[in-house]
C-alpha cells in the first residue's frame, strides 16, 4: 500500500441539482473543492476522476426496474414515476439525473476499489454519502446509494468484513437496509432520534437479521459536542474491535452542526473534526488503514459544509489543518462572488470539545447516556460484548 490519499472529483458532480429552491445546493460541492485547492492539499493527494457506475454495478444494490425509472425521468423529467420516489418534493426529477447520480456512485465505487487494491490507504468522495436511496426507490435527496454500492463492490471483490460508520444527523437507513441480512457488513449509525427527524427509523432495537449486524444510536434533539463525542466513543470503537473490518467506510454528513437548518443537534465544526480524526485512527487500528470517507447531508452550505469536508480531506491526506488556521482570502472572495454571503474567517467554530469516556461512569438521569446504553444493551450481547 502506497500510503497516499486519493480525492475523487469531477466538476460534473455539481450537476446533481434539484433546483434553486431545494436545500441541497450543489454550490456546497464547488466551494468544498475550491477550499481544498486554496489550502493546496493537491500537493499531498491524488485527484482522480472515476467513470460513472454502469448498470451491472448499480444492480449490485438497486433493482433493474428502479434504474430504468431513473433513466426515464432523467430523459423526460415530466414523466417521472412517483411510485419510485422520483418527482417528489424531496427528490424532484431533473434532466441528466441518472448520469450525474451514476457518476457520484462511480466515484465512491472507484474509491473503494483503489483502497482495496492498495493503490492508496485512504480515499475521499465528499460528493457521496447519499445514504437514503433504497434498492427500489429514491428518498431523502438520494437517487443512487453510492455508499451501499461501494460496500457491495468490496464484497464482490472478496472482502470478508466491511464496517460502515455513519455520523450524518439522519439515520443511514438505505445502507442498513441493503445489508440487513449480510453478516459480512456491520452498519453503525449515530443520528438524531427518529421521533424528531426524518426518516423515522434507526431505533436501538434495529439490530439486523444477521446477529448484531446493525447498531443505531438515537440521539436526543439538542445533543451537543460532549454528548455526541461520548456517544461515538461509547459505541463505535468496541464494535470495530470485535468485528475487525478489512475496510472502514464512513459517512460524514455535516448536518449535525448547530447552524444546519434541517435538524436539531448542536454539534460544532470542531467536534466534527475530532470524529473525522477518530475514524482515521480507527481505520489504522482495525482495518490496516483502509478507509473510504464520504460526504452526506449538510445544508449550511457556506459556513459549515466546505470547512468540514476540507478538514476531512486534509486528515485523509495526512496534512490536517489546525482549527485555528485562517481561511484563505481568495476563497472568501470566491464565496462572496458566488453567493453574496460572507465566508467564515477561520477553520474553527472556536470550540474546544472534550468527551468523557464511557468507562468513566453512567448517569441514569442523563438522556444521552440513556441513548448510548440502549444501543449497547441491544447490540453488544449479540456480538459477545458486555453492555
Amino acid at each position: 500500500m502506497s500510503g497516499r490519499a486519493q480525492l475523487m472529483w469531477d466538476e460534473a458532480v455539481t450537476g446533481y441539482d434539484f433546483g434553486p429552491q431545494h436545500p441541497m445546493d450543489p454550490v456546497r460541492l464547488a466551494l468544498t473543492r475550491s477550499l481544498i485547492g486554496a489550502f493546496e492539499l493537491e500537493r499531498h493527494l491524488a485527484v482522480v476522476r472515476a467513470k460513472p457506475a454502469g448498470d451491472s454495478t448499480l444492480r449490485l444494490v438497486h433493482r433493474e426496474d428502479y434504474v430504468d425509472a431513473v433513466k426515464a425521468a432523467s430523459a423526460d423529467p415530466g414523466a417521472a414515476d412517483g411510485s419510485y420516489g422520483i418527482g417528489t418534493l424531496d427528490d424532484p426529477a431533473f434532466a441528466g439525473m441518472h448520469e450525474v447520480s451514476a457518476l457520484i456512485a462511480g466515484q465512491s465505487v472507484g474509491a473503494a476499489e483503489a483502497v482495496w487494491r492498495g493503490d492508496v490507504a485512504h480515499a475521499v468522495n465528499f460528493a457521496g454519502g447519499l445514504h437514503h436511496a433504497m434498492p427500489g426507490g429514491a428518498a431523502g435527496f438520494c437517487i443512487y446509494n453510492d455508499a451501499a454500492l461501494a460496500i457491495a463492490r468490496l464484497l464482490e471483490l472478496g472482502v470478508e468484513r466491511v464496517a460502515y460508520v455513519d455520523v450524518d444527523v439522519h439515520h443511514g437507513d438505505g445502507v442498513q437496509a441493503a445489508f440487513w441480512e449480510d453478516p459480512r457488513v456491520l452498519t453503525i449509525s449515530l443520528h438524531e432520534h427518529p421521533r424528531t427527524l426524518f426518516p423515522g427509523t434507526g431505533w436501538p432495537q434495529e439490530t439486523g437479521a444477521a446477529e448484531g449486524g446493525a447498531a443505531n444510536v438515537a440521539l436526543p434533539a439538542g445533543t451537543g459536542d460532549a454528548g455526541w463525542l461520548r456517544a461515538f466513543h461509547g459505541v463505535v470503537p468496541e464494535l470495530l474491535a470485535e468485528f475487525r473490518p478489512q475496510v472502514l467506510v464512513t459517512q460524514h454528513g455535516a448536518d449535525t452542526h448547530f447552524e444546519d437548518p434541517l435538524a436539531h443537534l448542536a454539534v460544532s465544526l470542531d467536534a466534527q473534526r475530532m470524529v473525522q480524526e477518530a475514524c482515521h485512527d480507527l481505520a489504522h487500528e482495525y482495518a490496516d488503514g483502509r478507509w473510504v470517507a464520504l460526504g452526506g447531508g449538510g445544508y449550511a452550505v457556506v459556513d459549515v459544509v466546505p470547512r468540514s469536508w476540507t478538514h476531512l480531506t486534509a486528515i485523509a491526506a495526512g496534512r490536517p489543518i489546525p482549527p485555528t488556521a485562517e481561511v484563505p482570502e481568495e476563497w472568501r472572495a470566491e464565496v462572496y462572488a458566488r453567493t453574496r454571503q460572507p465566508a467564515p474567517r477561520r477553520m474553527t467554530d472556536g470550540r474546544v470539545p472534550e468527551w468523557k469516556d464511557w468507562e468513566s461512569g453512567y448517569d441514569p438521569a442523563d438522556r444521552l447516556d440513556q441513548a448510548v446504553l440502549a444501543t449497547r444493551r441491544a447490540v453488544f450481547p449479540l456480538r459477545g460484548l458486555l453492555p
